[in-house]
């Protein structure tokens, strides 16, 4: 049952209010002014409250507001007998979900409600998978190399720096992008992921840029490219190593400038993006051989974080392993399996070649293909496909 609060210091309008949302099966508190509302929706979770704006003590946008820096989830409608657009605009700007003019329009009302308590629910729902999603993408491991990753992102993501990110193929260098834009000021707002090495060298300045209309042959249409759709957010350039020379000379310029021009146009737009970069190759032996811009490395490389190869850290490998058997488990809705002592060590000394990758996908192997508790001779029969 929705839990709703009624804020107004008007005990008539709190009567009738009450009277029409318990018809309709809602649960209904009351506060009688702004500060007494405020101290309930800090004390109870409320799926919506209907406050009045014109109260003493505490007015209502003075209580949203207080109540949205708290944290407060708490869907907003705000009442009043001033139906004005100045008062509508200040309610929405601080948070509410709408407002409603006195006396209410009862099917306006309930819409209205109704509405708000399914806003509520969708909120609810995606603090359930940001917080699944940042579990998935938790860097797990207690070696003194990736704690040392683990505080260079800690001190980083709050700053608005470039990052660098380096490692061999596997390592989790996306991981740790995703948690540098989890971690910063800017994880409500879009993370943009360019997979540069996927992206043949014709077309990876239109996958960034975007371009116009009839730029060439198969424009048929504008496109935004991904500096515009990451305004405001995280762009984070994987395998940057791979990126031509023509596209180095752009996004040097968009990262000098703040501003992109699509292909074909001329217009300049300017972008608000922190950039976060990522690379398997020794870019300054690739500087030297003329294949990447010294100055582009240097733009990006303001802070530089290199993933260790598993090999190096085989401490965090029964770490990691229950990580993968917990996730592997919630993702088959079957139960946690375990490997036995003899079999943990043999995984430890493998060569994992394809690093935290690979040993994920093993684990999965493992959890499908074995018994509840796996045994040396499992990790022995499967673990070496691919190998």
């Amino acid at each position: 049952m929705a839990k709703l609060l009624i804020v107004d210091d008007e005990k008539s309008i709190r009567d009738a209010l009450r009277d029409i949302l318990e018809y309709e099966e809602y649960e209904v508190d009351e506060a009688k002014d702004g500060e007494e509302g405020l101290e309930m929706v800090l004390k109870t979770q409320y799926d919506v409250a209907l406050c009045d704006i014109k109260m003493p003590k505490l007015d209502g946008l003075e209580m949203l507001l207080k109540a949205k820096e708290e944290g407060v989830m708490t869907q907003f409608v705000m009442i009043s007998a001033f139906g004005n657009v100045e008062n509508a605009v200040e309610a929405t700007k601080r948070g509410a979900y709408d407002f409603i003019t006195k006396p209410p329009d009862l099917n306006r009302l309930l819409v209205t409600v109704r509405n708000a308590i399914e806003k509520n629910k969708d909120v609810e729902v995606i603090k359930v998978l940001k917080r699944r999603i940042y579990k998935i993408n938790e860097i797990v491991g207690e070696s003194d190399l990736i704690k040392k990753v683990k505080e260079t992102i800690d001190r980083v993501a709050p700053t608005e720096a470039r990052v660098l990110i380096t490692g061999p193929n596997g390592s989790g260098k996306e991981m740790v992008a995703k948690q540098i834009h989890e971690k910063s000021n800017r994880c409500n707002q879009a993370s943009v992921e360019v997979n540069c090495a996927a992206i043949p060298s014709e077309l990876i300045e239109s996958e960034l840029f975007g371009h116009e209309k009839g730029a060439f042959t198969s424009a048929i249409k504008q496109r935004i490219g991904k500096f515009e759709q990451a305004d405001g957010g995280t762009l984070f350039l994987d395998e940057i190593g791979d990126m031509s020379l023509s596209a180095q000379a752009k996004v040097l310029r968009a990262l000098q400038e703040s501003k992109i021009t699509r292909v074909g146009g001329d217009k300049e737009i300017k972008i608000n993006v922190r950039v976060i970069a990522a690379t398997n190759k020794d870019l300054r032996k690739e500087i030297a051989e003329g294949n990447f811009r010294e100055d582009l490395f240097h733009r990006l490389n303001v802070i530089p974080i290199h993933v260790p190869a598993l090999s190096d850290r085989k401490n965090d490998i029964p770490l990691l392993t229950d990580k993968f058997l917990n996730d592997v488990a919630e993702e088959y809705g079957d139960a946690t399996k375990e490997f036995d002592v003899d079999a943990m060590e043999y995984m430890k000394n493998l060569p994992w070649t394809g690093n935290v990758r690979e040993l994920r996908n093993v684990v999965e192997r493992l959890v499908i293909m074995c018994g509840p508790t796996i045994t040396l001779d499992d990790v022995k029969l499967y673990a070496g496909i691919g190998f």
